[in-house]
């Protein structure tokens, strides 16, 4: 990442408050030109002309080098214009004059000192300034959490972590700034923002999207994403859904407004659109509740399909700027609820940026200033636990996390690969896109995803259909998709859990699947083909997701998200009659399997009738092991022919 100085601005301006406000009968100098100089730097610092305003003060320390409070002064020019190690000497000199002036100085030479990595030192200076007995509670705040900061990295940098940053090479990198990545599941297509020179209508610099498919293992060369989401004005900090299929973005007010006509609720908005084919459609602003008079921005968004995690920034009742992470969950009828802020194992008092919320959806990746770390922004993880809260912020270590802000990480899907942007030397110029392997400890949790068509069984045309995927031991739904044009899907799953799988389509009858990834440990992508058959007299349905104990008849609890598909989908199709039929293996005593297999279609229809679906609309019938679906010459097929049906009458 582009190495910023970690200074927490609101305290150094803290410290000129305080300076600014001495009368002049105050001053350590009595020398009546210097006075005049400090008076004229003073006004040109507060116009944010520090050129001028450091002219003055050298001119005033001219006349009276033990001045402290233009040292003072000095020392935050020089820190504003990114010149640390003079600002360093001049509040150092300030406090060698006279340390007891101002006592604030010994903070602001601890957030230089930790700025450029200087622990041990800032870790002293931190201390000082809390012997001096500040007054200002949020400067003695800070200060603690300084030390802890330093207390923290001295270990680290004695413990570091494995890191080995590769450049991702000139597919995705150029002479110009490249920065928050975003790829999909299958690690197909890599988005990401590139800065260039402005058009000649613009002045300045222009952020825009890029794209990269890769090609032979390799990233192939770098394109923009198109006019509908390129505009004349800025876009940033991009996230794709884990299929590629929906694109979030960040659009904010400025010279040119939100650009291509786009309406915003002020400051920074998030922004979407759909993959259309080759193209885009046009972006819509996500809207209220999301989107405020506030700012928000750098949006992830969840493999669950429903799900999108933000920062918001606003102003608290001292006036001072936050930085949280936020969720808001889509609704039925695509509607967002009520954004809420995360708990305080994630969100601190000082900033949280670059959320990143894994596709295992269980692992969280974030940078914030407010829990121990570096100092200022490092990135942390935190794990999902068991009731839903996210769990103790964990800082991902030295030398990922330095003196320098660190932020925008991507972790790709198997979670071995962690992506970030750096400027450091021997790149394409300056901000690369670089990769490292991420160690074992932060990586996240497994995940497989499936990947496949859904067609039309008759007609073989690819269908636009609704995928929603429940975990069998809990009933809830874990994650909604849509099937594109083309009838492709991208899902990705957690593995250790068993998942009934369901896919619908007005007009058609539902298909159903299972997959059980408890027992999967080689993490391999599944593909499948989904033929939906058109409702039509004798079309059947096999409810894969409906068990029973062995021998027995007793519905499972599992088997209901299954069942209360089809009470949704006979609801939804009120003229439609139904036979249900249950089958068995050839293994054991026929006229014992044909009592089981009607007995099981019997409680199939005995669970639609007491969930309101008139019984005149069911019948049922067993056929034992009449009607095998495959051979009964494996365990596997033996299992396969072992089934509930329904069919259309």
């Amino acid at each position: 990442m582009k190495p910023v100085l970690k200074i927490l601005a609101f305290f150094c301006l803290l410290s000129c408050i305080s300076l600014f406000s001495f009368s002049q009968e105050y001053y350590t100098t009595t020398n009546r030109k210097a006075l005049k100089l400090f008076e004229e730097a003073r006004q040109f610092y507060s116009l944010n002309d520090r050129a001028k305003a450091k002219q003055f003060l050298l001119e005033a320390l001219e006349k009276d080098e033990k001045f402290v409070e233009a040292h003072t002064m000095l020392g935050y020019i020089y820190g504003d214009m990114g010149q640390t190690e003079k600002a360093i000497t001049e509040i150092k000199r300030a406090i060698e004059i006279n340390p007891i002036t101002l006592p604030e100085n010994f903070f602001t030479l601890a957030q230089f000192q930790i700025g450029l990595g200087y622990y041990k030192e800032a870790k002293a200076n931190y201390s000082n300034f809390l012997k001096m007995a500040s007054v200002n509670k949020e400067m003695n705040k800070s200060a603690e959490l300084g030390i802890v900061n330093c207390d923290f990295a001295i270990n680290a940098m004695e413990h570091p972590v494995p890191f080995n940053p590769i450049n991702a090479g000139p597919g995705l990198n150029s002479k110009y700034d490249e920065y928050f990545p975003s790829v999909t599941a299958d690690e197909q297509m890599f988005l990401f923002t590139r800065r260039l020179p402005a058009t000649e209508s613009q002045s300045g610099w222009q952020e825009d999207f890029y794209v990269s498919n890769k090609v032979n293992g390799k990233w192939a060369d770098a394109y923009g994403i198109g006019p509908k989401i390129n505009s004349q004005s800025n876009e940033g900090a991009p996230c794709l859904s884990q299929d590629g299929e929906i694109l979030f973005f960040v659009a904010c007010e400025g010279d040119f407004g939100y650009g291509a006509g786009r309406q915003g609720f002020g400051s920074c908005d998030i922004f979407y659109s759909f993959k259309n084919g080759n193209d885009w459609t046009k972006p819509q602003n996500l809207g209220a509740p999301v989107c405020t008079k506030w700012w928000e921005t750098q949006p992830s968004f969840s493999s669950d399909g429903k799900t999108l995690y933000f920062i918001r920034g606003s102003m608290n009742s001292l006036g001072k700027r936050e930085t949280d992470i936020c969720t808001s969950t889509l609704r039925e009828g695509g509607k967002w609820s009520a954004p809420v802020k995360l708990n305080s194992n994630i969100n601190t008092s000082a900033s949280e940026e670059s959320v990143f919320i894994h596709p295992d959806n269980q692992t969280l990746y974030f940078s914030s200033a407010g829990h121990p770390g570096m100092g200022g922004l490092d990135i942390f993880m935190s794990r999902r636990k068991a009731n839903g809260e996210w769990g103790e912020a964990i800082n991902l270590g030295y030398p990922i996390n330095t003196f320098s802000d660190e932020n925008s990480l991507l972790v790709s899907r198997d979670g071995k690969l962690a992506y970030f942007a750096s400027d450091r030397q021997g790149g394409q110029g300056g901000l690369d896109i670089y990769s490292f392997e991420l160690y074992e400890t932060a990586q996240p949790g497994k995940t497989i995803y499936v990947k496949g068509k859904v067609f039309d069984a008759v007609t073989k045309a690819p269908l636009s259909a609704d995928i929603d995927v429940v975990d069998l031991k809990t009933g809830s739904s874990v994650m909604k998709s849509v099937s594109n044009k083309k009838g492709e899907f991208l899902i990705c799953l957690p593995v250790n859990i068993n998942y009934a799988f369901n896919t619908s389509r007005p007009g058609y009858l539902f298909y159903s699947q299972n997959y059980s990834l408890v027992e999967n440990k080689d993490y391999q992508p599944i593909a499948v083909n989904i033929p939906l058959s058109p409702i039509t007299k004798d079309s059947s349905v096999i409810l894969r997701n409906v068990f029973f104990e062995t021998n027995k008849f007793d519905l499972k609890e599992e088997s209901k998200s299954e069942l209360n598909k089809l009470v949704d989908f006979l609801t939804k199709n009120p003229t439609l009659k139904i036979e249900l039929s249950g089958h068995t293996d050839n293994m054991g005593d026929k006229k014992l399997n044909q009592v089981l297999s009607e007995n099981r279609a019997r409680s199939v229809s005995e669970y639609l009738a007491a969930n309101s679906i008139a019984k005149e609309r069911l019948t049922y019938k067993g056929y034992g092991d009449t009607r095998p679906v495959v051979a009964n010459d494996t365990e596997e097929h033996r299992q396969m022919n072992r089934r509930t049906e329904f069919k259309v009458k």
